[in-house]
């Protein structure tokens, strides 16, 4: 069975720093592509970040790029969004995303869904 557990969310001012964790389970990363969206209220998911499985390659929407990292521990089977210089902007719930090997922007394609975990940005 397919599982995906978010962690890692809170409140947090803005500059400050998040890491995010995506615990896989019933399936192993080697084969899958991992990606992180985020919903804010009102507006629709989008896509912040991925990591294929096919060669590890990421990718990174421009609004985080330089300030998010994602990498992946496959002895954990664990995906992280390391998140840095954090501003209101980034509030919104995130969400992992599982879908075989390659990457894609569009949500529809992922398979599999966490739970989602908050993170709110604010003094």
């Amino acid at each position: 069975q397919v599982q995906l557990v978010e962690s890692g969310g809170g409140l947090v001012q803005p500059g400050g720093s998040l890491r995010l964790s995506c615990a896989a389970s019933g399936f192993t990363l080697d084969y899958y592509a991992i990606g992180w969206f985020r919903q804010a209220p009102g507006k629709e998911r989008e896509g912040v970040s991925c990591i294929s499985s096919s060669d590890g390659s990421t990718y990174y929407t421009d609004s985080v790029k330089g300030r998010f990292t994602i990498s992946r521990d496959n002895a954990k089977n664990t995906v992280y969004l390391q998140m840095n210089s954090l501003k209101p902007e980034d509030t919104a719930v995130y969400y992992c995303g599982q879908r075989p090997v390659l990457c894609t922007d569009y949500d529809s394609e992922y398979d599999y869904w966490g739970q989602g975990t908050q993170v709110t940005v604010s003094s």
